[in-house]
């Protein structure tokens, strides 16, 4: 879907979140991109600030080797449509990497570990929130990781955490009133170059491949 076409709206963010069904919906959610366009801007912010001053990491647990080529939008995409975690997954989520990020202040996100640290919230958030769920080594797959590294992650993020994962409804409308902010001060602006962003890549892949497709056919 071109991201023109896109209306991204606070009332149509929370119609999402309390009111998407996979029955007659078929887009992707748009916490994912709200979500997305925070995180990529938290990751930016933090690259700026570590080219001017170095902190000392006191845990590289989130750190890959090297840095997926995948975007934070691409990423949640696929996560979304091989796990089908429900548009509130994200939100909890979303809750759980903020308070990481207060318990562990030595923590940066950053393009190295943004990803990892998806995985294993919203993996976590899922078990807490829905009813019925996957095995970790179906998410692991979907994630891109092995089966004991995404075992090994999700042990030390809970115990990072202090096995803090209870989300009431308070805290959880908190955290949709803050995306609804993002989308109505602003957000919209890169949650839409994001989407943009994304469908010129998406676009420039299907080119290549009818390239490559063609020039088979021709040798």
């Amino acid at each position: 879907m071109a991201a023109s076409s896109l209306i991204i709206s606070p009332r149509k963010l929370r119609s999402d979140l309390y009111y998407y069904s996979y029955q007659n919906d078929a887009n992707t959610p748009l916490v994912i991109s709200v979500l997305a366009s925070l995180i990529e801007r938290t990751v930016a912010r933090n690259e700026r600030i570590a080219k001017n001053c170095r902190w000392a990491s006191k845990s590289r647990v989130f750190d890959c080797h090297e840095t997926p080529d995948m975007t934070i939008q691409s990423y949640l995409e696929r996560i979304f449509r091989y796990t089908k975690a429900g548009p509130s997954v994200y939100v909890v989520a979303y809750v759980y990497i903020d308070r990481f990020c207060q318990a562990n202040p030595w923590f940066r996100i950053n393009a190295r570990n943004v990803h990892r640290l998806l995985i294993t919230t919203i993996m976590v958030a899922s078990k807490y929130f829905e009813d019925v769920n996957y095995r970790n080594s179906y998410f692991a797959r979907v994630g891109g990781l092995t089966t004991d590294e995404l075992n090994h992650l999700e042990v030390e993020f809970l115990f990072l955490m202090s096995f803090k994962l209870h989300v009431n409804v308070c805290v959880f409308e908190s955290y949709c009133s803050h995306l609804e902010r993002e989308v109505s001060i602003g957000g919209g602006y890169h949650i839409e170059k994001t989407l943009r962003c994304a469908e010129e890549i998406k676009s420039k892949q299907v080119e290549e491949r009818r390239y490559n497709h063609i020039a088979r056919i021709l040798l």
